[in-house]
């Protein structure tokens, strides 16, 4: 959730309405966020704080010494079920919430690495092995895990290392003679088999996404941007009173150029769907997957072996410098405010990152933010650090009457160069003016009590320097002189993540991997703050795609852009997916701008606007229908008329019925599942046009059911009406289009078409290549497709052929 949660933010709500009304208008009519929010925090009262308190302790973000025994049990039944996949999260949870240097935790590793062991993940189950006996695994249980460690070291051709673990096993039997004679003859056959395997296969790489991660990381710009760090040489940086600062093109730019390679300032994990506060013992402990269990929160990295905090159960790690990093980073202060943090939610929880990692910055060259927009000062004779160079101006961007020199580029630095830093995300508007009171309210009042906590704590959390006293409890109000800058700047990044926060989302696959037809949904991973990828305005028809890996976005150019031309970026209402005045009531209330991009001037021109492809058609002769309540057909020839609620009733009904087949395609009961969805494509094609993005997913999912079936002609017949759907909605370019060119390769893979899947395979390609360069998944899986295609040998032919 990026704003607090439901009954925090009505009760600020209600605080508000009651307050006087000289009170609402001091707070509204405030020229700055500083007078904004020390009017605000002088409001938060101790009952407000209690509320907060309880409505924080539901979520269970500590440690509890009950947890590990529960979550390794429940993990070993689905060990014994074979589910290794979710044994292994199990045992995470368990690891999560033990204490370091204890029987709990290594006991919890030891079984997660034998989960990881049967999933093939050898070098991360050698991990596990390790990070058992530093945590004093017991001495009785040593010789199974020993085994699977010398089991690790040969599958993966370490055969030294190998023999060192065979030689401490057999130590470890020598020192117990009552179990030598039927362990020694295991181990002598088990060591046998092994040096078998390892002369069979000399060596075994480990898994793809680790690879997949260091290719990337490994290409870079073609050449960066002597103005804008993280951005090719192909864009430049440019200001317009209208528009602001943006991007545009220095050169002719082809389809698939890589204009922007930037990693997030700070970014967020995102908790997904937390479990529900407890109120009883049976909601307790929580057994579902949430994205925290599966991704590091701090680098973004999918790991099955989380490594967590050795402070609170909620943060976990991909590995021990990870954890560490975190920690000296920011993780020391948020570690005892995490259930604090998921209530006050993920806005609330990036300003207070954004503050802790600016302590990092040199504010000698970087942190000079006294710009030409300054309001009014905030003085603080004593501070000597970072918190003086905050406190120029943390209030509006209003600019400086009477001036008439040029004023450098806001975000830049003295130099005029843009970088990936504080500056520049301090320099992002806020859009103080366009917020709400009451919201502006809710913003202030959270980052005020979040302020009191710190303080409370007696953390000292905004000053580097060593002689800086500790910041201490107080009984009143007012929040110590640093805390009060800092809850400003706090205040400021939360208003200004509305418009400038950048959700970094993830490709996740559906379905078991012994399905050979894969489907893929993009999930929401984290929210960041890209300070470059911000500078792109919007457009309803962008000519660039953003994908992730990690905490690192790419902007690729998706279609060609002229020198000149502006590098335009979709903030999420695209011209494919809603109509113009949904787009633009969109836009308003979250961007506070009219859009006045191409598509949207072309849609608000067009007085002979049609239905659209989520029309109705006519039953009679196919050609679709217009009007208002009552639809007619468009054909002169033709007199049908019909009801628009009764079109809408049968579609929703279709829609329930198509919810109802997919359920049974989930379940496995394809049979039942073909007949519901042959029946709605008939129904469909009664009353909605060809291209409603209903006709699309009934194709779809008879595509997935045939091909689970293993009919591939079907399955692919199917998938190509739906294609053409797709086509219709989002362009024969869109991303869209690219994923599922992705599945009819595979269907015509797996269906031994081979000159179609070649031709697939390449329509394909040259769809994803462009959206997600060489290193996506899908592209790779493609070419390990035309790769073995390629490799085939040839088909026999007939004496009479």
């Amino acid at each position: 959730m990026d704003l607090p949660v439901e009954e925090w933010t009505s009760h600020i709500l209600q605080k508000w309405s009651l307050l006087p009304k000289s009170i609402q208008v001091t707070i509204s009519t405030a020229e700055t966020l500083n007078d904004i929010f020390l009017h605000s925090s002088s409001l938060l009262q101790p009952e407000d704080e209690i509320f907060l308190k309880r409505l924080s302790g539901d979520y269970l973000v500590g440690k509890d010494p009950d947890a590990p025994l529960f979550y390794r049990e429940e993990g070993n039944k689905k060990f014994q079920k074979k589910d290794y996949l979710e044994a292994t999260v199990l045992y995470s949870k368990g690891v999560s919430h033990s204490r370091p240097h204890t029987e709990d935790i290594s006991l919890c590793y030891a079984n997660r690495s034998a989960a990881l062991f049967h999933l093939g993940q050898y070098e991360t189950c050698l991990k596990d092995i390790n990070r058992a006996q530093m945590h004093g695994y017991p001495e009785r249980l040593q010789p199974k895990m020993l085994l699977r460690k010398a089991e690790c070291l040969v599958t993966l051709g370490r055969l030294p290392e190998a023999s060192q673990a065979i030689s401490d096993l057999e130590s470890n039997f020598a020192a117990k003679p009552t179990l030598a004679a039927s362990q020694l003859q295991i181990l002598q056959r088990t060591l046998c088999h092994l040096k078998i395997k390892v002369q069979e296969k000399e060596n075994l790489t480990e898994a793809f996404p680790a690879a997949l991660t260091k290719a990337f990381e490994d290409v870079d710009l073609r050449q960066e941007n002597e103005q804008i760090s993280s951005a090719s040489s192909s864009v430049s940086l440019c200001t317009d009173p209208l528009k602001g600062r943006y991007l545009v093109a220095t050169k002719d730019i082809l389809p698939g150029e890589l204009l922007v390679k930037e990693r997030a300032f700070v970014s967020v994990l995102n908790p997904g769907e937390m479990p529900p506060r407890h109120h009883s013992l049976e909601s307790k402990w929580d057994t579902r997957v949430t994205t925290g269990d599966l991704y590091c929160h701090r680098c973004l990295k999918h790991t099955l072996a989380t490594v967590p905090c050795d402070g609170c159960s909620y943060a976990k790690y991909c590995s021990q410098e990870c954890m560490q990093q975190a920690w000296d980073l920011y993780h020391s202060v948020e570690c005892s405010q995490g259930a604090l943090l998921l209530t006050l939610g993920v806005f609330c929880h990036i300003a207070l990152r954004s503050t802790l990692l600016a302590r990092f910055e040199d504010a000698g060259k970087v942190m000079k933010l006294c710009g030409e927009s300054s309001n009014r000062d905030i003085c603080l004779p004593e501070s000597k650090n970072l918190v003086q160079m905050l406190s120029y101006d943390l209030g509006g961007e209003s600019e400086k009457k009477g001036k008439t020199v040029e004023a450098p580029i806001p975000g830049c630095d003295i130099n005029g160069k843009y970088k990936n830093n504080y500056n520049a995300v301090f320099h992002l508007l806020p859009h103080t003016e366009n917020h709400s009171p009451e919201h502006k309210f809710l913003c202030a009042l959270s980052v005020s009590a979040l302020c009191r906590q710190l303080e409370a704590a007696s953390l000292q959390v905004f000053t580097a320097a060593p002689k800086s006293c500790r910041l201490k409890a107080v009984e009143a109000p007012a929040l110590c002189p640093e805390l009060s800058v800092w809850g400003v700047a706090m205040l400021r990044h939360m208003l200004q993540l509305q418009c400038n926060a950048q959700a970094i989302t993830t490709i996740q696959q559906t379905g078991s991997k012994e399905k050979l037809i894969t489907d893929s949904r993009q999930v929401r991973l984290a929210t960041g703050l890209f300070p470059v990828i911000s500078l792109l305005n919007h457009s309803c028809s962008p000519n660039t795609s953003v994908s992730f890996i990690s905490t690192s976005a790419t902007i690729r150019a998706s279609q060609q852009i002229r020198k000149g031309q502006e590098i335009l970026h979709c903030y999420g209402p695209h011209e494919s997916r809603m109509g113009v005045a949904e787009r633009h009531q969109k836009l308003k209330s979250q961007y506070f701008f009219d859009c006045n991009c191409s598509p949207c001037e072309r849609e608000k021109q067009s007085s002979q606007k049609g239905p659209g492809r989520e029309a109705f058609c006519c039953h009679a002769c196919g050609a679709l229908l217009q009007g208002g309540d009552v639809l007619s057909c468009g054909t002169a020839s033709c007199t049908e008329s019909v009801s628009r609620d009764h079109l809408v009733s049968r579609l929703q009904n279709l829609q329930q019925q198509v919810g109802m087949a997919r359920k049974l395609l989930r379940n496995g009961k394809l049979e039942r599942a073909i007949q519901l969805l042959l029946r709605g494509q008939h129904d469909a094609e009664s009353f909605l046009s060809s291209e409603h993005s209903m006709v699309g997913e009934i194709e779809d999912h008879l595509a997935r059911a045939y091909a689970a079936l293993g009919d591939w002609e079907k399955s692919a017949a199917h998938l190509q009406k739906s294609l053409r759907v797709v086509e219709a909605c989002h362009g024969p370019s869109s991303i869209e289009m690219g994923h599922e060119l992705f599945k009819l390769a595979q269907i015509f893979f797996n269906g031994f078409a081979i000159p179609e899947a070649l031709n697939t395979i390449q329509k394909a390609e040259e769809v994803l290549l462009v959206h997600y360069g060489p290193w996506n998944n899908e592209v790779q899986e493609l070419q390990k497709m035309k790769s073995c295609i390629l490799d085939l040998p040839p088909i026999p032919v007939g004496p009479n052929e």
